[in-house]
């Protein structure tokens, strides 16, 4: 049995320094040495283990078996989501069908902005709401480069989009996970995460329309905007407050998808955007499609078109229903504890009222994976657009070669974030926020944030930090739901700067190898979007009549 220490430097600030490292050489070589993926997430993963075997003590066979759970945790279920997103996508562009959609959508509406809305934001939350993991941002970004988005348009502003429905993903799981955990209420835990989210629904339509287009871009849209976040929020605080965290985001991303529809009937731009680069990127944007006019088709090409899309959303969402989950993991679903890992290491105070125990056990769960889906769902719609077995499988041979490289970058992400969970080191960083006092609030908040940008997950971050959210709240004072709930609410801003997010978004626009460029891009919002929820739950916590939204 090994005991996590947090201060090893009998210094705070020490410690908090070396458990940074890590995270700070892989950011480094990504964003300013511009290293590959791989290679700056292997530095950042060598990194923390030597910081974690030398400074914190953890046994080297401890240190190697968490890299390796972690690795695994990457290709599945992750990885396998972004192989079988692009399989679909290639399916769908080698036989002209994408081409078909992407006119379908211009038919809605030509603006860029507007698309935007409806793809990045909207339908992107559907997905979020219904599968998580990487999903919508892998399905999002595909589109939109096939709809002539730049690279860095698509990747980056993909990203941006997939904050505000984070915390009600994959049917709930963030919040339920948080509730079951750490014992807390989840119905009271849903209720407070959807009396913080939907203000950044409303923001957040807003703030991807001005980093795509600027200030003056954003006013001449400010009416469909305002009715994409508006019948985005009001649902998200209704469902969460009323009927719980499994459908928030399904119900208000379908109403949200339906109300800009009818409105940009009745509804148009005085000046159409045509432009597929974000303003004043147009320098490093990559290469950018040109606006090209729109060819209308016939209605049954159109629904050929879109019948590859409608079964990734009937298949993702049948395979996140609970019960459905459940089945198919009595079917196959086995688990394997990591030797010399599992339920091996202790977590102790102040971080847990009492000694814990981690489990290290590494679940098999292919056929209720959400990556089974989209590939079940590529395959049907494959054979209906008469592809024969032997093109479907070139093709699939194909597109792993295509996506090596971003899954073998996944696994290694996943297994730093492993590593620096099993020895501490992120909880050393966790303890340097919740050190801050009457600002704990909003650092609270913040650790939430450093969570997601770790382990590129709000369900691991309200693992990780829901128990230390619990406990630091009691000790000043504050309401614990308060800081429970800021924990996801602040975490889902770090979903757009986690790394396995980049390299999904990079590997669905085909931008191989520039990650550091969309990191670049998104950090400032990321940090940016992340110290408003700090200021509203600080607000929450202190300030009449903010203080009256609180749950007990």
């Amino acid at each position: 049995m090994w005991q996590q220490v947090y201060d090893p430097m009998g210094s705070m600030v020490l410690s908090t320094a070396l458990a940074a490292i890590p995270v700070v050489v892989m950011l480094v070589g990504l964003g300013f040495l511009h290293m590959k993926a791989h290679f700056a997430a292997l530095a950042g993963l060598v990194a923390a283990i030597a910081i974690a075997i030398v400074a914190f003590g953890m046994p080297a066979g401890m240190a190697g078996r968490a890299a390796w759970l972690g690795a695994l945790t990457g290709l599945l279920p992750i990885g396998w989501i972004v192989l079988n997103i692009i399989f679909l996508h290639q399916l769908t562009e080698r036989n002209g069908s994408f081409k078909v959609l992407q006119d379908s959508i211009a038919g809605v509406t030509a603006d860029r902005r507007l698309q935007l809305l409806l793809i990045a934001f909207s339908f992107g939350a559907f997905f979020e709401g219904a599968a998580g993991f990487g999903t919508p941002v892998a399905v999002t970004a595909a589109m939109l480069i096939g709809l002539g988005f730049s690279p860095l348009a698509a990747s980056g502003l993909s990203l941006i989009a997939n904050t505000a429905p984070v915390a009600f993903g994959a049917l709930g799981t963030p919040i339920i996970t948080l509730a079951k955990v750490h014992n807390y209420d989840v119905t009271a835990i849903s209720a407070m995460v959807g009396r913080q989210l939907p203000f950044f629904s409303l923001l957040v339509p807003f703030w991807l329309i001005w980093a795509f287009a600027g200030f003056r871009g954003m006013l001449q849209i400010w009416p469909a905007i305002l009715v994409t976040g508006v019948f985005f929020a009001v649902p998200q605080y209704l469902v969460s407050n009323h009927f719980g965290p499994e459908l928030v985001d399904v119900i208000s991303a379908a109403v949200s998808m339906f109300a800009l529809a009818m409105f940009l009937r009745m509804w148009k731009p005085a000046e159409i955007w045509t432009s597929v680069v974000p303003r004043g990127h147009e320098a490093d944007a990559g290469s950018a499609v040109a606006a090209q006019p729109r060819t209308v088709h016939p209605s049954g090409a159109v629904m050929r078109a879109w019948m590859p899309w409608v079964l990734l959303a009937v298949f993702v969402f049948i395979w996140g229903l609970p019960p459905v989950k459940s089945w198919l993991n009595g079917l196959f679903a086995p688990n394997y504890p990591i030797g010399g890992l599992h339920n091996l290491i202790e977590r102790v105070p102040p971080v847990v009222p009492t000694n814990t125990k981690e489990g290290a056990v590494y679940a098999f769960t292919l056929l209720s994976a959400t990556g089974t889906a989209i590939l079940l769902a590529a395959i049907v719609g494959g054979v209906l657009a008469k592809y024969n077995p032997v093109e479907i499988a070139r093709i699939y041979g194909a597109t792993f070669w295509k996506v090596r490289f971003s899954l073998m970058t996944i696994a290694l992400m996943l297994a730093l974030g492993t590593v620096t969970r099993y020895s501490g080191l992120d909880t050393t960083l966790g303890l340097a926020f919740a050190a801050t006092g009457p600002l704990y609030p909003f650092f609270g908040t913040l650790m939430g944030w450093l969570g997601v940008a770790l382990t590129g997950s709000d369900t691991a971050s309200n693992v990780l930090f829901g128990g230390m959210q619990k406990v630091a709240a009691g000790q000043l004072g504050l309401p614990i739901n308060l800081m429970g709930a800021a924990n996801s609410s602040g975490g889902v801003m770090g979903k757009m700067i986690d790394a396995q997010s980049i390299v999904v978004a990079s590997t669905a626009t085909g931008w191989l190898n520039k990650e550091g460029e969309i990191l670049r891009y998104v950090f400032f919002h990321s940090i940016a979007l992340a110290a408003l929820v700090g200021i509203l739950v600080t607000l929450q916590a202190y300030v009449p009549p903010f203080t009256s939204m609180v749950v007990p």
